[in-house]
């Protein structure tokens, strides 16, 4: 882990993002079509621990963006071509645009200044979104990434801010994953290898300065 002095300088708010993954009802909300990986985004604390992030951002003058995962109630432009993607388009709750399930879900706080981009295709956050130009033109360096899931969308979030040029660093106790012990190996196998891993305390106390 990085010491204090190293990670304040990697989270100037100035140039800083704090990017929130599918935290939303439809999938870690109490009615989630995932109730699996629901119940280990809050038994972790993660979910609480991503508002927490977001609450402090808010206050510092971090910038907060929300990325969700939606889709039409027709499937246009959806993927079909991965077995992730047949299986979600048989579960019992959807992700559609306009409903519920897309909404961010408590105890996460969606401010007026937050910024949400949906997207109806593929596995990332960031590819083929309006996410990057949005980071490029907020003059974004850092990008902290947080939400759910270990097993999918944060490797694919992470893996493409490097590619992209960000630093990446992911707050270990905000995100989560299933099985429950995936998620330490994916961090210690893998995002340690390209991110710098941190803890949600950690942020926290960088984020507590004067608002730019």
């Amino acid at each position: 882990m990085p010491s204090h002095e190293q990670l304040s300088e990697l989270l100037d708010p100035a140039t800083t993002v704090l990017l929130t993954v599918e935290c939303q009802q439809g999938v870690v909300g109490q009615d989630s079509a995932l109730p699996e990986l629901a119940e280990a985004a809050r038994s972790s604390g993660a979910l609480v621990n991503v508002a927490r992030l977001v609450a402090a951002a808010h206050e510092s003058g971090v910038q907060v963006v929300h990325a969700v995962a939606e889709r039409r109630p027709d499937g246009r432009g959806a993927n079909h071509n991965a077995r992730l993607f047949r299986a979600a388009a048989r579960l019992p709750v959807q992700q559609l645009t306009g409903t519920t399930a897309v909404r961010i879900a408590p105890p996460v706080v969606v401010a007026e200044e937050d910024l949400v981009v949906r997207r109806l295709h593929g596995l990332s956050p960031l590819a083929g979104t309006d996410v990057d130009p949005l980071l490029r033109n907020l003059g974004c360096r850092t990008l902290v990434v947080t939400g759910v899931s270990a097993n999918v969308a944060i490797p694919n979030a992470v893996f493409d801010a490097v590619n992209l040029g960000y630093t990446a660093v992911v707050p270990a106790d905000a995100i989560a994953g299933v099985p429950s012990d995936y998620t330490p190996a994916m961090i210690r196998n893998t995002l340690a290898l390209v991110a710098t891993i941190a803890t949600t305390a950690d942020v926290l106390a960088c984020f507590k300065r004067p608002r730019r």
